[in-house]
């Protein structure tokens, strides 16, 4: 018996998620991005990202890539400078609002199991997977739809938002990248493993807005009085105005592979 091997990681998976969704107590709103994306867009500004320095090896100008969760672009937008294509899948209307246009860019504006996206030779999936519950086929789409190489991004310590600690301790955690490295092993793939350790930080327009994004994403642990004070004690003004929550370090990780097919 292989203790590891031997778990159905695939349940456990889906029992993080389903544990996390039930202590929090989010909203189920249909655009969950909707009233985030703006600030997360104001956010990444001066954001450092190790992830694009690390594709490097594999970017030519007649390759083709899907980036699956783009958000606002953040990887998208560079990469389409450096590839031959891109083509971005994001669910979110008001996220994707912020992705520049490129003329060698195509914008899929749905979720992934139902994007219907032409076979690339990278696919990478940049800190999407934590709320999804049935990842086992989300996952073997990536799989593929890569002709090369597919990459995988993950946290591999708790999320730095102001809002995990606010929610306080529980068992209830989100997936993180050890999970997914058994999972997939579970499927048959044996990804190579890149770790990453570096520091975060999230920026707001206001006060007024970190409460507002905070007490969202918190859900039923939310105590007003007491968690705005919270945030009004740990928030830093910076020159420009704005507030930062400086998040500390942050170790995360890629899992990549050459796809089976």
């Amino acid at each position: 018996m292989d203790q590891l091997l031997d778990v159905d990681w695939a349940a456990h998976w889906r029992t993080l998620v389903e544990a996390r969704e039930e202590q929090v107590g989010r909203t189920k709103e249909p655009d969950w991005w909707g009233r985030r994306a703006r600030r997360f867009a104001f956010s990444m500004r001066g954001q450092s990202d190790w992830f694009q320095g690390f594709l490097e090896p594999w970017l030519r100008p007649d390759r083709t890539l899907i980036d699956v969760g783009a958000g606002t672009g953040r990887h998208a937008t560079p990469l389409a400078g450096r590839l031959d294509w891109v083509t971005a899948v994001e669910p979110s209307q008001a996220m994707r609002e912020h992705i520049a246009p490129a003329d060698n860019m195509t914008v899929i504006g749905s979720g992934w199991m139902d994007a219907e996206a032409a076979p690339a030779d990278l696919v990478i999936c940049v800190h999407v997977l934590y709320p999804i519950a049935d990842v086992v086929p989300f996952l073997e789409k990536l799989d593929r739809s890569a002709r090369e190489r597919v990459f995988v991004v993950m946290r591999d310590s708790p999320h730095p938002h102001p809002a995990e600690v606010l929610a306080g301790p529980g068992p209830a955690r989100e997936p993180r990248l050890r999970d997914c490295l058994l999972l997939l092993r579970q499927l048959g793939i044996a990804p190579d493993v890149t770790m990453q350790t570096y520091g975060t930080f999230h920026r707001f327009e206001s006060v007024e807005q970190a409460v507002d994004e905070c007490r969202g994403q918190v859900g039923r642990r939310w105590v007003e009085e007491r968690d705005r004070a919270w945030l009004e004690a740990h928030l830093r003004r910076d020159e420009d105005g704005s507030y930062v929550y400086e998040g500390g370090e942050v170790t995360a990780g890629v899992l990549h592979w050459k796809p089976r097919t």
